[in-house]
């Protein structure tokens, strides 16, 4: 009879990796480290994770589910920086078990731009949820631009929120209504600005509609001059080919 052994699932992996880096300087953690403290092996992690950081993203979405299941409609009717202050909040308390680990990758991320910008895109991925969960709209033209200044306004908090062990996180709440105030502000006048550049765009939007239109019928009237003239044989597939179009 075959000997049954128990592999470390994923979670199993994002609590080694986590605790680990709660304990020491997250470039002196090895993959060996963290099969070791999860109870597998290298193949385990592998064939889980594609590498260190990528653990982190599972950790990200982790954190993502546990704040979208507590999510409910209580504060509906309240205006939108309410909503988004009570999915913050409830953010901090899923990361607070985590808050040494999160300190420490913190200080070594901000020393490697090409990590920075690899988490960047995850926070954003997360942040697309977190509005989503206040009932704040992603998808029209200054979503991209509401995403990214969550992503900010979020990064701003935590870094406060490290330094901060009040039972009541006091400080933490006070730098978070700052930051949504101001994002609110921002984004108040992007909605401004678009409102007053949108005739202008119109207009281009209908000018560069118009080149396109001219450059079409042009090209249709040279293809019937060329198909009606005489030509020899060596010269049949010119028509044909896209380059005599330029």
């Amino acid at each position: 009879m075959a000997e049954i052994t128990n592999k470390p699932d994923r979670d199993a992996m994002i609590d080694a990796l986590m605790a680990l880096a709660a304990e020491r300087p997250w470039d002196d953690i090895e993959l060996g480290d963290i099969v070791e403290k999860a109870g597998g092996s290298l193949a385990d992690f592998r064939e889980a994770f594609p590498s260190k950081g990528a653990v982190l993203g599972a950790f990200s979405k982790r954190i993502d589910k546990e704040v979208l299941d507590g999510t409910s409609d209580e504060l509906a009717d309240e205006p939108a920086r309410e909503r988004l202050f009570d999915v913050y909040m409830r953010r901090l308390d899923a990361l607070t078990p985590y808050k040494d680990a999160l300190k420490r990758i913190n200080i070594a991320v901000r020393r490697d731009p090409l990590t920075l910008a690899a988490l960047n895109q995850v926070a954003l991925n997360s942040q697309r949820f977190m509005l989503a969960a206040a009932n704040i709209p992603t998808e029209d033209q200054l979503g991209l631009l509401r995403l990214q200044g969550a992503v900010l306004v979020f990064a701003n908090v935590m870094e406060t929120w490290y330094d901060d062990d009040s039972p009541d996180l006091a400080r933490t709440m006070a730098r978070l209504d700052r930051e949504l105030k101001r994002g609110e502000r921002v984004m108040e006048r992007a909605g401004d600005a678009q409102r007053v550049l949108a005739p202008f765009k119109a207009l281009a939007d209908a000018l560069l509609d118009g080149g396109r239109r001219l450059r079409r019928e042009g090209l249709r009237g040279r293809r019937g001059r060329e198909e009606s003239a005489p030509h020899d044989d060596g010269g049949a597939g010119e028509a044909q080919d896209p380059a005599a179009a330029i």
